[in-house]
Parts: structure tokens; sequence; C-alpha cells
């Protein structure tokens, strides 16, 4: 079902979501106090505006009322916090997203009422720090705890064989990980059996520890 998303903030992270949504279907409306990036985004989004989002006319102008959900994506800590005010306790957005650049501006934000939170600069981080010494990883997802997910290209070592030759005869193998999924060609292999053989090209979808993920991409024959 397509949703009423409004965008305030093009900086990159802004950009990036702002895009994102209405590729995937969603009428998206963008707020960025420069016109020039305003303008670059008409074609790219459903709407775009030019003004300053801490202004509450500027919110009643744009019928801010009507949209379900709002993504705070500037970097100014003040504008964020009191755009997120506005939002949230005047004009009563049923979900707010809210791009923080610290803890302290993420629990402040929270504090006034953005009904999440996200660190884009820290996720980016630690997904850069989980991949960068797995020359087969292809992105990683913490979930929470350091569990997470991999995308992990097949290793030489493993094609040719079956998952269970592989060392994964269970849920979980001897890592502590389990593949969840194959991504070959157009369609995925979703809960993959044990005698599904690894090919050339196939990337696995892998769950586990980082720590263990990281195991797997170490010893020869995964």
């Amino acid at each position: 079902m397509a949703h009423q998303v409004a965008v305030i903030g093009m900086g990159r992270f802004g950009y990036t979501v702002a895009r994102e949504l209405y590729r995937i279907g969603h009428d998206v409306l963008i707020v960025d106090r420069d016109p020039a990036l305003a303008q670059q985004m008409m074609g790219q989004v459903t709407y775009a505006v030019a003004g300053d989002s801490t202004s509450a006319e500027l919110l009643e102008e744009i019928g801010i009322r009507n949209f379900d959900t709002a993504v705070v994506a500037m970097g100014d800590i003040q504008s964020s916090i009191m755009t997120t005010v506005l939002l949230k306790q005047q004009f009563g957005v049923p979900e707010v997203a809210a791009r923080a650049i610290s803890e302290v501006h993420g629990r402040t934000l929270r504090a006034v009422g953005a009904d999440r939170v996200v660190y884009p600069e820290q996720e980016a981080a630690g997904r850069t720090a989980q991949s960068l010494f797995q020359a087969a990883t292809l992105e990683y997802m913490e979930i929470s705890g350091g569990f997470g997910f991999s995308k992990i290209n097949a290793t030489a070592s493993m094609v040719g064989k079956t998952l269970e030759q592989n060392g994964f005869t269970t849920a979980r193998n001897r890592h502590g990980t389990a593949v969840v999924a194959i991504s070959r060609g157009r369609e995925p292999i979703l809960s993959p059996s044990k005698d599904e053989a690894i090919r050339q090209g196939d990337v696995l979808i892998v769950a586990g520890r980082g720590a263990s993920l990281e195991q797997l991409q170490l010893e020869p024959n995964a």
C-alpha cells in the first residue's frame, strides 16, 4: 500500500531516502531550505517544496496533517528537533523517523516525540567494519546484539559441494551460522536443503553473529 511520506532535508541521507521511497511506489513530498535542491528533486519525487520546516505556517500550507509518515533528515540539530516537535505535537503526524548525529541528539529526538531514531553514519560505519577484512562479504546488516545477516559470495572452496558438505548440516552449522537463502539468477532459493549444491556466482544469505560470520570466511572449506 502506498503511503504519503514527507522527507525533510535533502542532504545525502534525505536525498537517498526520498528517491528510494518514490521508486518503490510511495507518494513523496520533499522539503528543503535551498530552492536549488528542491528544484533538482522535481521529477524524482511526487512534490518538491522549498522552505523552512521549522515554520508551522509552512507545514500547515503543505498539508503536513495529511501525511502518515515523515522523515526528518537534516543534520542541523536545532532544526531537526524543532521540526520533530512541530510534526508530532502540533500536527500529529502518526509516524516520525528522525536522523540523529549523536547519542545526545537521538535521546532528545525521542524525548520530543520521534517514533524512530536512525543513525545512518554509525550504521554505515558498522557495515564497513564488518566487511572490511572479509573479501567475500558483500554486505552486513546487524539486527541486535552483534547478530545479523551477511551476503557472501560463494568461495571457490564451496563451489560444487552441497551445503552439508560445506558444513551446513543443520539449521546452524559448526560456526553458529545458518544459510537462510541463496541468490541465484532471478529467483532466490529460500530455506535451501542440505543437499543443495553451491554454484559459481551464488550469493549466500547467512545469519549469525559477526564473529561467527568472519570465522566462516577464514576456513578454506567453510
